[in-house]
């Protein structure tokens, strides 16, 4: 794999403002619903939304058909999600009943889910409660052994940047998380980690 294409081992996301538009503590009331099968939508009590911006599921199916190293099916990337939020409840019961589509085009990403997925099933690893996203890194280094460098975390809160002294590189997404901003942090990450 040449560095243009590498991947990091593992790639974080917040949620409030980085994979949807809305700060689940507070603008969100549960209990939860779908309605039906609906894609990419979830209700709150008051019938308010929660949905996905719109890159988000292309960029998850891609991370899940990559590969570290081509030959061995089982080096994947690791998928967090790191939130400070105060309802780490609703948070999560919205990783579970938002549905992901399919891809367009499945060919692109080998191994991809042949139906709508709900979204928890795209994540590896889960740090969702109030605290310092420094305290989400730490454990989720602790569990998976995976070095700081090797970690690549997108979050619209500029704060949060304290995660580079652990080594995490970090990629500022003040507009939400698109298909740019995506490719704008690999290249950071794969920039910093060829000089290093």
């Amino acid at each position: 794999m040449t560095n243009t294409t590498r991947f990091p081992k593992l790639i974080a996301f917040d949620l409030d403002y980085t994979l949807w538009d809305l700060w689940i503590d507070t603008h969100v009331d549960g209990p939860l619903k779908r309605n039906k099968n609906t894609i990419n939508q979830v209700l709150d009590r008051y019938n308010q939304p929660i949905s996905f911006y719109r890159h988000v599921a292309d960029i998850f199916h891609r991370i899940r058909a990559t590969r570290l190293d081509p030959s061995d099916p089982n080096e994947k990337v690791v998928t967090a999600a790191c939130s400070r939020t105060h309802a780490p409840d609703l948070a999560n019961q919205a990783l579970r009943l938002l549905l992901v589509p399919p891809p367009a085009n499945p060919d692109e990403y080998p191994g991809a889910f042949t139906e709508p997925t709900p979204a928890i099933q795209f994540f590896d690893e889960l740090e969702i409660y109030p605290g310092s996203k420094l305290t989400h890194f730490r454990k989720i280094h602790e569990r998976t052994g995976i070095d700081y460098s090797e970690m690549l975390f997108f979050d619209d809160e500029w704060r949060n940047k304290e995660v580079e002294q652990l080594g995490v590189v970090f990629c500022h997404v003040p507009a939400g998380l698109n298909t740019a901003k995506f490719e704008e942090g690999l290249t950071e990450w794969r920039k910093r980690t060829s000089s290093s």
